[in-house]
């Protein structure tokens, strides 16, 4: 039986509708967001709510278990959120790796991220070789990344089957059914495209299909791959190119403002105030703002060398698609 954590998350979702699509047995575990009544009739899934911080609900969700995915993380640029998230997000993957081990479980796909291998201000570019290094290019995210990777790399050491996936910013649609997630992730981008939102920063940075990460994870699985980790990437895109092929496929203006370093200085600090004033959410920061005008790039080879038979999906015919869902959910609003 697969056990896959994080399962009601984007990725989660995915990864879980693609395991039951090809009659595979999955455990699938959710925290605080019970799955939608789509996936929860998904054949040959189970859900299960699990604590990842409760050493016994883990223990719990491992049973009959011999393979695992772990994709639960939480992710956040809040300030607020730092101390919470680098806590969940180190502490759920040790308990993950502990209990992998105790169970003698055949292998583990851990979700990393490009986070997870450092921003610097070298413009080189970055490969699975990197080492991390403090830097204040980098987010809270990314350090609990990197320190989860820790915890995979601290049981490998100590005899667990693993393998690491370094996923780029994954764009894709919700799944058909899900609605509700048009207002988080890569998908919400849809909405402020749709609005024309008429800035756009300087950074460039990885870009990938949530369906070429799902398809990455099953062949790393399946395949005989230890010890090692995989940048995820289609190629390295700039905020514009990106936003530009969404307004395209939606047939919007595109972004046409360019937004430095001084305007997003600007746009982050009146987003501090304005949350410190009416006790909103903010929806930029000094970590969004710094990434946004940084650029990035980093090699995909990798993966495609050790697996001949798995290939990307071009950007232009994903963001397409997810124009396409997007314009069929707004028509079935009305």
């Amino acid at each position: 039986m697969i056990l896959v954590t994080g399962a009601s998350g984007f990725l989660g979702q995915h990864l879980v509708h693609r395991l039951s699509g090809m009659g595979k047995t999955v455990r699938a575990l959710y925290h605080k967001h019970p799955p939608h009544p789509m996936l929860e009739a998904l054949p040959g899934v189970t859900w299960q709510a699990c604590n990842l911080l409760d050493v016994f609900d883990v223990e719990d969700a491992f049973q009959g278990i011999t393979h695992v995915f772990h994709c639960a993380a939480m992710v956040s640029f809040h300030p607020a959120d730092k101390e919470t998230m680098m806590h969940f997000n180190v502490e759920s993957t040790s308990h993950v790796v502990n209990e992998c081990l105790e169970q003698n479980i055949q292998k583990l796909i851990h979700v990393s991220s490009i986070a997870a291998l450092g921003r610097n201000r070298s413009t080189g570019v970055i490969t699975e070789m990197a080492e991390w290094e403090e830097s204040s290019y980098n987010s809270a995210y990314s350090n609990s990344k990197y320190l989860s990777e820790m915890e995979v790399w601290r049981g490998i050491a100590e005899g667990l089957n693993a393998a690491i996936v370094n996923p780029a910013i994954i764009l894709g649609e919700p799944l058909l059914g899900t609605p509700e997630n048009w207002n988080t992730g890569s998908a919400r981008l849809m909405k402020v495209v749709h609005k024309e939102f008429p800035f756009y920063t300087q950074g460039i940075n990885g870009w990938v299909d949530v369906q070429d990460v799902v398809t990455a994870m099953i062949l790393l699985m399946e395949a005989d791959i230890l010890a090692e980790r995989f940048i995820v990437s289609a190629g390295n895109f700039s905020y514009r190119e990106i936003f530009t092929l969404m307004a395209e496929a939606l047939h919007k203006r595109p972004p046409h403002i360019p937004a430095g370093k001084l305007l997003s200085g600007l746009v982050w600090r009146w987003n501090k105030l304005y949350s410190f004033l009416t006790g909103k959410t903010v929806t930029v920061t000094r970590e969004t703002a710094i990434t946004a005008n940084k650029k990035n790039y980093y090699d995909n080879k990798k993966l495609i060398q050790l697996l001949p038979e798995y290939q990307y999906t071009p950007l232009k015919q994903t963001i397409s698609r997810m124009a396409s869902q997007f314009l069929q959910h707004l028509s079935e609003k009305k």
